[in-house]
């Protein structure tokens, strides 16, 4: 790989607006009332890191830990549980998917509980179907298990054992398909077609299938939300002017770039700048930058198996390829040594969380990088460090 940054001096300028004129923060209210009436709704915490800001020469190092958000080791449940209850919805023709636009949070909160909804589902015979490399299927099967669905979660064969297991916990059924994540899709997209009350639930958006990936996307924004209200109390009043995140298939990233290159945000704290970390073996927004078009990667193993896709989601691609400052790409012994310093500072992270503290150390390393991403001694930087810890092979 010729370099591990890929710079995309465009995104500078770039102001995301969103369809149909419904502003940024309407979106996000809705979305984390819904999420504050599920069970064991928590705010996940907002770490700073003074002596690595100090040693960086930054203003404030801050990490938002998805380590523990609604009792599940990932950030993924945002986004699944806000997909399925639409995804659902719809199914049953409560809702159509133009019906949302400019709906207030109390109204689409109150549209139907998740104990209502759940017994209509049943009554219909329906039932979820979706694909995982591991946190996303273990986030839709507890969204299941809360309106009471059988569900159906694929996976490749080299997801471990214990991550399947960890599925099945949910009440879920585990099915191995041959090969990698992207193998998975074509099984699942047949299964959802052929079975009559199947439930298609993905994260990333396909050829003829982006509604329920926008829905994925919408959920994240809880996230992204709770971080706004939490910088300020930690910097003294000031707004985060960078975000790291991983990138994987894209949909979190997509949410990150859409949330603080939005214009309601840009209105009342300015521009914020984004980078988007790879895993070397499923670099394929940093391909598909310096493409110029979206452009597929073959993958290999990796400790940060959430993020080994070597396809983006086509509803991601557009608005990281306007919005996204930055690829880039770490190794896994990077990831590895990311982790240990994230354990000593007591922050749990699993090897994709923690690419974002990698990604930061490896900007800062490089005189070129930041000067193109304005990185100094007023820069405030959130890494959004999406997992908990979790068994790995450590890499030498």
């Amino acid at each position: 790989m010729a370099s591990f940054i890929h710079f995309n001096p465009e995104a500078r300028d770039y102001t995301y607006s969103a369809p149909n004129g419904a502003e940024g923060g309407t979106a996000e209210s809705t979305v984390l009332a819904f999420h504050r009436a599920l069970p064991s709704y928590n705010e996940t915490t907002l770490h700073t890191l003074p002596p690595l800001a100090a040693s960086l020469e930054l203003s404030h190092v801050l990490v938002k830990d998805e380590s523990d958000r609604f009792g599940l080791p990932a950030f993924k449940i945002l986004g699944a549980s806000w997909a399925v209850y639409r995804a659902v919805l719809t199914a049953l023709d409560q809702v159509g998917p133009d019906e949302w636009d400019g709906m207030t949070a109390a109204a689409a909160t109150t549209r139907m509980s998740v104990d209502d909804l759940g017994s209509a589902a049943r009554d219909r015979g329906l039932r979820i179907v979706t694909s995982t490399e591991g946190n996303c299927g273990r986030a839709v099967a507890r969204m299941a298990k809360y309106l009471g669905l059988p569900v159906r979660v694929f996976v490749p064969e080299y997801m471990s054992e214990a991550t399947r297991q960890k599925i099945r916990g949910e009440g879920a059924e585990v099915l191995v398909v041959r090969g990698s994540y992207e193998d998975t899709i074509p099984v699942i997209r047949e299964e959802a077609e052929e079975r009559e009350g199947s439930v298609l639930v993905l994260d990333v958006g396909l050829e003829g299938y982006e509604e329920v990936p926008k829905y994925f996307v919408e959920g994240y924004s809880s996230m992204l939300a709770e971080s706004e209200k939490q910088v300020p109390q930690l910097t003294g009043g000031k707004p985060a002017t960078h975000a790291i995140v991983p990138c994987g298939a894209g949909s979190v990233a997509q949410a990150v770039v859409q949330h603080y290159k939005g214009a309601e945000r840009q209105r009342q704290h300015g521009r914020a700048m984004v980078m988007a970390v790879e895993a070397t073996t499923a670099a394929s927004l940093k391909a598909s930058l310096e493409a110029g078009e979206p452009t597929d990667v073959p993958t290999a193993d990796t400790i940060m198996n959430g993020m080994n896709c070597g396809t983006l989601s086509t509803l991601a691609w557009p608005i990281l390829s306007q919005g996204a400052d930055a690829s880039v790409v770490v190794t896994d012994l990077e990831s590895h040594s990311a982790v240990e310093e994230m354990k000593s500072s007591g922050i749990r992270a699993g090897p994709c969380g923690a690419a974002t503290l990698a990604a930061l150390r490896r900007v800062c390393a490089d005189t070129r990088a930041r000067s193109e991403l304005a990185l100094g001694p007023e820069s405030i930087v959130v890494l959004h460090c999406t997992e908990g810890a979790r068994d790995y092979p450590i890499p030498t």
